[in-house]
């Protein structure tokens, strides 16, 4: 937990792995002791959406890391950072139909982030025309994903798309090559880390999902919003961190600060940082700012769409040669 100076307001951050009651105790904090103007995270679903009642309880913009259903009672004050899943979905089952597949299955994790993969592939697919043959589960720390991959093979399915996250979405992919499942298999975009690359290896070649553009900034057209943006994040980033490979999360931050910087210039012409006033006008500022160019997205939220991204902030990526290209 922590939080850094940007413009004239403090962002309190949450970062992804403190446990549940850890969060909602620094959110209290921030928003009680702290009297911060905004709260950035956290990173995961998990940890978000506790933090949805105390933004806005507190009247307090919060603007989420994780890619999460934004609940009614909470869209006033919450602006999300992260693509929602229809948006990212919806470029898996675009592909699918450009392929001519019919018949798609699919496997995700046992939980709620598998629920939010199902419900987004079951809607897209129905729009699109196309029949889920099967659906499994699996749990994050299981050992064998063997029945339900000889479950998918047996459906007949063209195509499956792995609702996971990270080195565990490796699992199910290795279990339907050793099925004998010739067919393409797609991720989300949970999966989207060199982790992945590194265990699955030669397995994961040719997987397909989609990702953020600032993943393969450098293959994209010029004329992508947000080709500049990234590049000169990811220059940034690494001139500070070394030459390692940008996470879509660091650039999940880096667009929530974008947003803010915009948002404050604003709304420091009528309130003082630190107020209720100022706090309204910082949300006020964050829906009717316009487009803002940044390197996941370009963001422009309104009175009804508080997501505020369309399919520019997404891009499909496959795994060649041992790396994430663009497909």
């Amino acid at each position: 937990f922590w939080g850094i100076p940007a413009s004239s307001i403090w962002l309190e951050s949450l970062l992804q792995g403190g446990p549940l009651f850890r969060g909602q105790a620094n959110a209290r904090q921030f928003v009680n002791e702290d009297h911060v103007d905004a709260i950035v995270g956290s990173s995961s679903v998990l940890t978000t959406a506790p933090i949805f009642s105390i933004a806005a309880e507190s009247q307090t913009v919060q603007l989420p890391l994780a890619p999460i259903t934004i609940p009614e009672s909470a869209q006033k004050w919450v602006f999300n950072i992260a693509q929602p899943l229809d948006i990212m979905v919806g470029g898996v089952v675009t592909d699918m139909v450009d392929q001519g597949f019919d018949k798609i299955a699919y496997i995700g994790f046992a939980d709620g982030w598998g629920d939010q993969n199902l419900d987004a592939l079951t809607a897209q697919a129905k729009a699109h025309g196309l029949d889920i043959v099967a659906s499994e589960r699996y749990s994050r720390t299981d050992a064998s994903a063997t029945a339900q991959a000889i479950n998918i093979v047996s459906s007949g399915a063209d195509a499956v798309y792995v609702g996971g996250a990270g080195t565990a979405s490796v699992l199910p992919h290795r279990a339907l090559r050793d099925m004998g499942f010739q067919g393409p298999i797609y991720h989300s975009h949970g999966a989207v880390a060199e982790t992945f690359i590194q265990t699955g290896g030669s397995v994961v070649e040719g997987a397909v999902m989609p990702t953020s553009p600032m993943v393969v900034a450098d293959e994209l057209p010029d004329d992508h919003p947000s080709k500049a943006p990234a590049l000169n994040f990811i220059k940034a980033f690494q001139a500070e961190w070394g030459d390692e490979t940008v996470q879509p999360f660091a650039g999940y931050a880096w667009d929530a600060v974008l947003l803010l910087d915009s948002a404050v210039a604003t709304a420091s012409e009528t309130a003082k940082p630190g107020t209720p006033e100022f706090r309204a006008a910082l949300r006020d500022a964050l829906e009717a700012g316009g487009e803002v160019a940044g390197v996941s997205a370009v963001y422009e939220y309104g009175e009804d769409d508080h997501y505020g991204v369309d399919e520019r902030a997404r891009v499909l990526v496959e795994v060649r040669d041992g790396a994430f290209s663009l497909r």
